[in-house]
């Protein structure tokens, strides 16, 4: 178990799709006191479509210049770089793949069967999610080995060495520290 590291409070909560970054940057705000953003909920307008590059860059220039702070989870691209300049801290959830297949399996159907809502009137499509090139498990797949020479070349870089930076291998030393966290 990795020894305690407390967090700021500008914080990117970053990993794989299912990893649970929602679920770890609510809590966060939550105990913290300070705004949760959850990036999807930006990018994913009514019936899926994508916010524009531009408008997104935008809305989240403003977000990361709150001085009361944020907890931010996603790993867009396209506002990465607004991030990582105002962020002092980054939580990296770096999970085995089969566990978060599993977790992505069980949120998918739970979100499926219970017909729930997600951002701006969306709700999970179960044949988009298994047949076809817009697969969620496809995406998972494709991009984990991406994500974590991500986070290895971002935790060997020294640019970052006056950030915290944490690293979680398994989501039982993610609970741990989240029951620490003040």
């Amino acid at each position: 178990m990795p020894e305690f590291t407390a967090p700021g409070r500008r914080i990117n909560v970053r990993g794989t799709t299912g990893s649970g970054k929602s679920t770890l940057g609510k809590a966060l705000g939550q105990k913290l006191g300070i705004p949760y953003v959850e990036l999807d909920s930006i990018n994913h307008l009514p019936n899926w479509q994508e916010i524009e590059k531009d408008e997104f860059r935008r809305i989240v220039s403003e977000i990361v210049t709150r001085p009361e702070g944020w907890v931010i989870d996603g790993n867009y691209v396209k506002v990465r770089d607004l991030i990582v300049e105002k962020a002092d801290t980054f939580v990296w959830l770096d999970y085995p793949l089969p566990i978060l297949m599993y977790r992505l399996y069980t949120r998918t159907f739970r979100r499926y069967a219970t017909n729930e809502v997600l951002w701006n009137g969306n709700r999970e499509r179960f044949w988009n999610h298994f047949f076809t090139k817009d697969s969620i498990f496809l995406w998972q797949f494709q991009t984990y080995k991406r994500r974590r020479k991500q986070a290895d070349e971002f935790f060997a870089d020294p640019a970052f060495a006056d950030r915290i930076r944490i690293r979680f291998r398994h989501p039982r030393e993610t609970q741990a520290w989240l029951e620490q966290v003040k």
